[in-house]
């Protein structure tokens, strides 16, 4: 398998000073921002800059991938950012507030035509829609299993728009952890991604100083089925890296089961270590073991 992106960092793409640190920090991919980090009297120079910033690290040599979130597809910003960028090959693009697939759909078009403008290899341009910013986006989420959008790498979600879009004053309860509503929309988005065959990405952690609040929420992300999150500093990035790698204990465990049924190969139901174990339980431990050795 192909390693699943487990760290996107956001970087805004008006500012030099970060886009000139990208080198030295271990992040899968960044996410250059096009969009809400970046004031309206600097979107020029901000596609500018990360034109820029693509093109002085060609595709085939980057040591993390590079992608750009452009705005939002109705915004009459969206077709200049992607003017601005394919031609200089970003792995990517983000694209915020997804009212459905069929706006990844619209999107694949452009990118289509922009590829082959530009001498891009059609298809190699992936899509990422933040696929819950709007009220009605979430009801859609079912509905990416039913396009065969080749582009789309995965579905992500997003809470503070969408509280925005609700009029909502919080989107966390009492205790801190997600309200109800925001918290059936991470489901129906980690639902919708593996319906789709595509990755489920985790939202951002808002604190950056919370290093054991980010730890405890990614792996628990990790086990519930997620593939990778949103960072939004630095210090994140390589807590988020550990926490979605699978720990030496599971690899460890996970070649036991599969050697276990590789000496049993008639049998449909295992014992080891008190748990019985079943096929469902084979296919895990395979997973499991090819993330470890897709990161090395």
């Amino acid at each position: 398998m192909s390693a699943p992106i487990r760290s996107f960092l956001f970087v805004p793409g008006d500012s030099e000073k970060k886009l000139g640190k990208l080198d030295a920090t271990p992040a899968d991919a960044f996410i250059i921002d096009l969009e809400d980090s970046v004031a309206p009297s600097r979107k020029d120079a901000a596609r500018e800059l990360t034109r820029s910033v693509l093109a002085e690290r060609p595709r085939q040599g980057r040591q993390s991938q590079l992608w750009v979130r452009v705005n939002p597809l109705d915004a009459p910003q969206v077709l200049d950012d992607l003017v601005a960028v394919v031609a200089a090959q970003p792995d990517g693009i983000m694209l915020p507030k997804a009212l459905g697939p069929a706006d990844a759909v619209q999107l694949g078009h452009y990118l289509d035509a922009l590829e082959v403008q530009c001498g891009v290899a059609k298809g190699s341009t992936k899509i990422l829609p933040v696929a819950t910013e709007t009220a009605s986006a979430p009801f859609t989420l079912g509905d990416y299993a039913k396009v065969a959008n080749e582009r789309i790498y995965g579905l992500t979600w997003g809470a503070e728009d969408l509280s925005a879009a609700l009029g909502a004053s919080t989107n966390r309860d009492a205790t801190g952890a997600w309200a109800l509503t925001y918290r059936m929309v991470r489901s129906l988005c980690l639902l919708g991604s593996h319906a789709a065959g595509v990755e489920a990405v985790e939202t951002l952690h808002a604190d950056f100083r919370d290093d054991e609040g980010l730890r405890a929420s990614s792996r628990a992300a990790r086990s519930e089925g997620f593939s990778g999150r949103m960072a939004i500093h630095p210090a994140q990035v390589e807590i988020i890296n550990e926490a979605f790698l699978p720990s030496s204990e599971e690899v460890d465990f996970a070649r036991r089961v599969v050697q276990l049924f590789a000496d049993n190969p008639d049998a449909g139901t295992l014992g080891l270590d008190g748990k019985m174990l079943d096929i469902p339980h084979l296919k895990q431990a395979q997973r499991v073991i090819a993330l470890a050795e897709a990161h090395g």
